[in-house]
């Protein structure tokens, strides 16, 4: 699954419960230099040698996961269009990928996250909410990556498998809108802060679309999921 080797440098940037055994296998099966940061859950950090692995919170998120995002986001704004970003994506990145809108505080996002874990709103409807509130997800990590060659690696535990519904996309094109947001929390009568509502109804942070021109040097790679998981099993 792992690319060509690029000109200049390698950046391998990642979130999620797996992201630290996901670094270990790159780091090993990767002959030229790396570096980079992902963010993993309490408890699931693995030794690297060249990616640097950081704890933070899930399902809420926390400060820790808050400033690792905002030194991943500052790792993807420094490649140029000689180097390769790797990103490794997989389950509760959505929680450990934290960096608010402008405007926004943590304590709102928490808020955002624990209300919603207790709607019944499924994991597509919760993503959808907390796209536009957030710097990094719903294709916006890409989007800071620039010009750089992307390839997205993903280990996926969502129904159907979509991309962009896992860890809330944060180097997918993003479907939904604000709009859809307000609906789910309307449906599910979710109880936020008011500044948040105010966010959503003003519209102005609307994640990348499918159209956007930065999405044409980007690769999603599916590399496990349930369905693999299944047919290996049988």
């Amino acid at each position: 699954h792992l690319p060509e080797p690029p000109k200049g440098r390698t950046i391998v940037l990642g979130a999620g419960k797996a992201a630290a055994k996901m670094a270990q296998a790159v780091e090993a099966a990767w002959s030229g230099p790396l570096e980079g940061l992902v963010i993993t859950r309490y408890g699931h950090a693995v030794p690297c040698e060249h990616i640097e692995v950081v704890e933070a919170s899930h399902p809420v998120p926390d400060l820790a996961g808050e400033a690792a995002t905002l030194r991943i986001l500052e790792l993807a704004a420094s490649a140029s269009e000689d180097d390769l970003v790797i990103f490794l994506i997989s389950g509760g990145g959505s929680a450990l990928l934290t960096a608010p809108m402008p405007g926004l505080t943590l304590t709102e996002k928490q808020a955002v996250n624990a209300r919603l874990l207790e709607s019944g709103a499924n994991i597509s409807g919760m993503n959808c909410v907390r796209k536009p509130l957030s710097r990094v997800k719903g294709g916006r990590l890409a989007l800071a990556a620039g010009a750089a060659r992307q390839v997205t690696l993903m280990i996926s535990d969502v129904p159907g498998d979509d991309p962009a519904t896992i860890a809330s996309g944060p180097t997918v094109p993003d479907p939904t809108t604000a709009a859809d947001a307000l609906e789910i929390i309307r449906r599910f009568r979710v109880e936020l802060p008011d500044r948040i509502i105010r966010t959503l109804e003003q519209g102005s942070n609307e994640t990348p679309k499918p159209d956007h021109p930065a999405f044409k040097n980007t690769a999603i790679r599916m590399i496990a999921t349930p369905q693999m998981a299944l047919e290996a099993a049988a």
